[in-house]
């Protein structure tokens, strides 16, 4: 069993700091931003100039037109929050917004979601280096 400061160490918190409501910064993330598609999500990110100081920020949204009711949009938005919280570590810690945009199936359990988001998490780094040798190519 691990001591009690142990936990405290690790960060598995999702304060309103590290989610992305501003909508300067929306636009920018939907406008100058990159995707890729791991099912069920598109993936938008961004790695701006200005933003190495703060901490990583990150939007979800769920489709009205895939899933009705606002009871199942929250519900796949709470899920994918806590996937997220929980596997944050995996990512680089500050200069990022990030996207997730869910387009799978209305009922999909934490047991689905939680692989999903960790491929998602992995995954990324691999596709900031690409994307920032684009961006280094042009200049």
């Amino acid at each position: 069993m691990l001591p009690y400061d142990s936990f405290l160490a690790m960060e598995y918190t999702l304060p309103k700091s590290e989610r992305l409501h501003a909508e300067k910064s929306i636009k920018e993330l939907f406008e100058k931003g990159s995707s890729f598609f791991l099912y069920p999500f598109k993936v938008m990110f961004w790695a701006g100039e200005g933003l190495e100081e703060s901490p990583n920020q990150v939007l979800f949204s769920v489709s009205k037109k895939k899933i009705k009711k606002a009871t199942g949009r929250n519900y796949i938005k709470r899920r994918l929050k806590e996937a997220y919280r929980l596997n944050k570590s995996l990512l680089p810690p500050s200069g990022l917004l990030l996207g997730f945009i869910f387009v799978g199936e209305a009922k999909m359990s934490f047991g689905e979601l939680e692989p999903k988001m960790k491929q998602v998490l992995q995954r990324l780094p691999n596709e900031l280096s690409k994307n920032l040798g684009k961006h280094d190519s042009k200049n």
